[in-house]
């Protein structure tokens, strides 16, 4: 956590504040009640307005990182043997703009997500504003059993993404939560048009990477099975070496692809 916030730095104050003063104008909002997330991450300075605006601040710092991070996946991608898919936008407002275009995309295709509200650029800082959604639970924070029926929605949820040309590119147990029983997905990244296959298939090993601590490899391997074919299956085997490097995964590898490998059998 303490290298993330290192590395997200810290914006100034009255840069934040001029954010705040610029979308209470925007929603008519006097005087509104403001709470900083101390959120897992380095792209961004997330808050809270009243309670039902959720407002990402990028910084120049946060899109330097941007920068970096895309950089290190798609050598990662190159180890596993194909070009990289991940996109990096230059500006901070880029960054918010994609967001919340990648947002939009999610919920015209059907599944559940924050409802974007807009990307504006204030300052330099990239801003972009979200429904916020109360009450919410990450995936990792459920009961085992919880868990064990939501892993096919997952999949599936996946699947209708890559059956309509989308990936998120960034899943992990935290960018899904649960709201009233419904998978709500959040942290769409960017990924190019070229290399979808391989898009997808990375994005299907994040998600038997995130569940896999959750209910063990081989529950996680049958939920993936109701949405892709044993032969996608083995496909996403091949980026999970790549997704185990990574910092915030942390799973069995090897009971994963043992799970794999004996269904392809």
């Amino acid at each position: 956590m303490e290298i993330r916030r290192l590395l997200r730095g810290r914006i100034d104050d009255d840069r934040l504040d001029s954010v705040i003063d610029e979308i209470a104008a925007r929603y008519g909002r006097e005087e509104p009640s403001v709470r900083y997330l101390d959120a897992d991450n380095w792209l961004s300075t997330p808050l809270v307005l009243d309670e039902d605006l959720f407002v990402k601040v990028i910084s120049k710092q946060n899109s330097l990182v941007h920068a970096l991070i895309t950089t290190g996946r798609n050598l990662g991608v190159f180890s596993a043997g194909t070009e990289g898919f991940f996109e990096h936008f230059g500006t901070p407002y880029g960054m918010a703009k994609h967001e919340l275009e990648a947002t939009e995309k999610m919920r015209e295709i059907g599944l559940n997500a924050p409802e974007p509200l807009e990307a504006l650029e204030v300052d330099g800082l990239g801003v972009v504003v979200l429904e916020y959604l109360p009450e919410f639970r990450p995936l990792d924070e459920l009961d085992r059993e919880t868990e064990r029926e939501l892993a096919p929605e997952l999949f599936a949820a996946l699947r209708t993404m890559h059956d309509h040309g989308l990936a998120h590119g960034d899943l992990r147990a935290e960018n899904v939560l649960i709201l009233d029983g419904d998978l709500y997905f959040i942290d769409a990244t960017n990924v190019g048009s070229e290399n979808r296959e391989d898009a997808r298939s990375y994005d299907a090993a994040c998600g038997l990477a995130a569940l896999e601590p959750l209910i063990g490899a081989a529950a996680t391997v049958d939920a993936a099975a109701t949405a892709y074919t044993t032969a996608e299956l083995l496909a996403a085997r091949d980026f999970l070496d790549f997704v185990n490097i990574r910092p915030d995964h942390g799973f069995d590898a090897a009971a994963l692809k043992g799970e794999i490998e004996k269904r392809a059998a």
